[in-house]
């Protein structure tokens, strides 16, 4: 892990995180914890998730810009999200990035960073 650059760099700027976010969504679709709360045209899904990690991992804003406020909490309060389906995002996240050919310390990094809006969505027990 390079400490001289942001998560967005180091993940590959632009390409390397759509790469990351197509393999992440690949994983969620086959997830069953997690299919079921997504659409069937993940397009949208995908192009969201990279605008809002984007500007999560340090790179501009791009979710801001196109959607205001992130909020995300309360953009997944319509959805039932138990900590096993938390867990399953993560290992879903954790998958990608290793299919992506993330080294191990970056990766183990980035789902700690995640781990926090993870859980912060759990709203069913």
């Amino acid at each position: 892990m390079n400490s001289e650059t942001n998560l967005y760099e180091q993940l590959g700027e632009s390409p390397g995180l759509r790469r990351i976010i197509e393999t992440f969504y690949g994983n969620v679709v086959r997830e069953p914890l997690l299919a079921p709360l997504f659409p069937e045209d993940i397009e949208p899904v995908i192009e969201r998730q990279h605008q809002f990690l984007t500007q999560f991992f340090g790179g501009p804003p791009l979710y801001s810009e196109q959607h205001g406020h992130p909020m995300m909490r309360a953009r997944h309060m319509r959805f039932p999200v138990t900590n096993e389906r938390a867990d399953a995002w993560l290992a879903c996240m954790d998958a990608a990035l290793a299919e992506n050919g993330v080294e191990d310390e970056l990766r183990e990094f980035v789902v700690a960073r995640l781990k926090g809006p993870a859980y912060h969505f759990v709203n069913t027990p």
